[in-house]
This record gives structure tokens, C-alpha cells and sequence, in this order.
């Protein structure tokens, strides 16, 4: 009876654990390339311009000023409010420090 009972906390514990290991959990896919950053996207490009846009929302389906004009820079800039850069709009200096900013602020 004592190695009965000796035994039984061994055996409750055999029948309780899991047979196999749980699955691996893969974390979670990266949002649509629209959404995050374009890592190879040059400074000025079309496609640098399209992620600028679509962070700070600044053409809304299509209307509002051409994507790199006087005009959407100074749209830029407004967005930014007090983190803007002083740079002259639209200079390389100038997107150099949107792209910077952008990179480490959370998307609107």
C-alpha cells in the first residue's frame, strides 16, 4: 500500500503532462509595403513620395497637390507641425530629416 501511494503523485503526473510539445507560434506578417517603410526607396523617389504620403495622409483619394511639388511639401511640413524641419522645403537636407522623423514616429 505505501508503494502505492509512494507512486501515485509519478503517475498523476505521467497522465496529466502533454504528449507532444505545443506548436511553435510564428509571429505575426509585416502590414502591406504601403505601411511600412521603404527601406531600398530613394530619397525623392516616386515611391519615397508615396510612403511620405500615405504616413501623413496628405492626398485623400487621389486629390490634393502633386506628390513632390511646392505645394504637397508645404502640406508636409504643416502635418509636422513643431517637429518639421527647418531645411528649405523639398531640399535634399530637407527630406532627409522627414525620412528620419517618419522612420522613428508612429504612423497617423
Amino acid at each position: 500500500m505505501r508503494r502505492f501511494l509512494a507512486l501515485l503523485p509519478l503517475a498523476l503526473l505521467v497522465a496529466c503532462s502533454p504528449s507532444s510539445p505545443p506548436p511553435e507560434q510564428k509571429p505575426p506578417a509585416p502590414k502591406a509595403a504601403a505601411a511600412s517603410t521603404p527601406d531600398n526607396a530613394e530619397l525623392g523617389s516616386p515611391q519615397w513620395y508615396e510612403w511620405v504620403d500615405d504616413r501623413l495622409h496628405i492626398t485623400d483619394d487621389g486629390h490634393g497637390p502633386d506628390r513632390g511639388s511646392s505645394e504637397w511639401n508645404s502640406a508636409v511640413q504643416h502635418k509636422l507641425g513643431q517637429e518639421a524641419p527647418q531645411s528649405p522645403l523639398g531640399s535634399p537636407q530637407w527630406q532627409q530629416a522627414v525620412d528620419a522623423l517618419l522612420r522613428t514616429r508612429p504612423a497617423m
